[in-house]
């Protein structure tokens, strides 16, 4: 009887492990966007998952050349002059093999859309996103990072 509670306890602690590292090989939580440029953080973003295809939202501005409240001025359609703070800049993306992609980004300062890349990085706690036209092998990437 002892050594079934041991093997049962182990199990669980198991499968306890198993879920914590199944939280981190994915881009899904929220993350602080590090400025390629500048490599200030500009702000807090969240990643969901849709059915099978992420998106992602602004939840915060940190840092904005526009001050409090920017908005998306250079935006065509139904984003022009829209809040930045609650906008999804990202959506489509979708899982093939240690990547995700086959989705878009939009770059709030500039208003344009761009194809998207994400890897994870350093166990999960960086995202590598990179934002290209035509091929991923030309392009910007930024690192963000996880926040709890």
């Amino acid at each position: 009887m002892r050594l079934l509670s041991r093997f049962t306890l182990a199990t669980g602690l198991l499968l306890i492990a198993g879920s914590a590292f199944a939280a981190t090989d994915a881009p899904v939580g929220t993350w602080k966007t590090i400025d390629d440029e500048t490599h200030q953080p500009k702000s807090i973003v969240e990643i969901t998952d849709n059915n099978g295809e992420l998106q992602a939202k602004v939840v915060k501005v940190l840092n904005s050349e526009e001050g409090p409240n920017p908005v998306c001025k250079k935006c065509d359609g139904a984003r022009k002059n829209q809040p930045i703070e609650g906008m999804t800049i990202m959506w489509g993306v979708t899982k093939d093999d240690d990547v995700w992609d086959g989705g878009k980004i939009l770059d709030p300062k500039t208003g344009k859309v761009y194809k998207v890349r994400l890897k994870m990085l350093d166990g999960g706690q960086k995202l590598d996103v990179h934002g290209y036209i035509g091929f991923a092998l030309l392009g910007r990437s930024q690192v963000w990072e996880r926040q709890p």
